[in-house]
């Protein structure tokens, strides 16, 4: 018991013979403090353009065309697509390629949307054209409507904006949508540096290729009419033009896909 207790007085003596940096854990080194988010850039601003876009018909026919539409370009078959097209008569307007008269309406729309292309991109093409919320009659064919609509906006202004800024009409973008954040990073909770609206933007990198990691994550960097840059959901960007499917409803009350017009440059 002597010895055990003597043991215990030396372990005690001991511990408190060591310095103290043996006595007391190290302290953490402070957390690096983390580098200021980058501030954005401004540009010079332009004259805001207010654009207007045609809803889709309320018909429930037509909303259930574009249910079955979808429902074929995701099975990607053959047959269940050509039964949405006319069974003759099938238009196309612009630079279509590989379309021939002497060839079946189902045929031609194949060929001008490029169905079967570059391992089906026309199937995805078909997708973004029956989830399309806009569509607007075709002045030149009575009964005939095409989607996406096309935006209206007032083309003097555009041109003054174009001139004053030096760039090209095909560098320019549209929001459809109203209450668009433009948000100081690229991320969903980023904060808002202003609100945008149903109006033309310029993306700031033009018709050109973005190969930054906000694009690969799906944004795209902007300039508000404001001047201040921001970003957006890059599918929340649309051309002022783009190709576009028509429609038309037939005797028995039931849509058919009826041309295809082409953008062209």
């Amino acid at each position: 018991m002597r010895r055990t207790w003597r043991a215990l007085v030396l372990m005690i003596a001991g511990t408190l013979a060591l310095p103290a940096s043996a006595q007391t854990p190290p302290s953490k080194p402070p957390a690096a403090a983390r580098p200021p988010a980058a501030k954005l850039p401004e540009e010079k601003p332009y004259k805001p353009i207010a654009v207007k876009i045609s809803p889709a018909p309320g018909d429930p026919a037509f909303a259930t065309f574009r249910q079955e539409l979808a429902a074929a370009a995701k099975s990607r078959v053959y047959g269940e697509l050509a039964r949405l097209v006319v069974a003759r008569d099938f238009f196309w307007e612009g630079n279509v390629r590989g379309v021939d008269p002497a060839r079946s309406s189902m045929e031609n729309f194949a060929a001008a949307i490029r169905l079967e292309h570059e391992g089906g991109s026309g199937w995805s093409a078909l997708a973004a054209f029956a989830a399309a919320s806009t569509a607007a009659p075709l002045a030149s064919r009575s009964g005939v409507i095409c989607a996406p609509a096309a935006p209206q906006y007032d083309l003097v202004d555009f041109d003054q904006v174009i001139a004053a800024t030096g760039t090209r009409a095909a560098a320019w973008r549209y929001l459809g949508e109203a209450d668009v954040p433009l948000r100081a990073a690229p991320r969903p909770n980023a904060r808002s540096v202003e609100m945008l609206g149903p109006q033309i933007v310029r993306p700031l990198h033009g018709d050109g290729i973005d190969n930054s990691e906000a694009a690969r994550a799906g944004w795209a960097l902007v300039a508000a009419p404001s001047g201040k840059t921001g970003y957006v959901a890059a599918a929340m960007l649309m051309p002022l033009r783009s190709d576009k499917l028509c429609y038309h409803k037939d005797v028995t009350g039931r849509w058919r896909i009826a041309g295809y017009i082409a953008a062209g440059d």
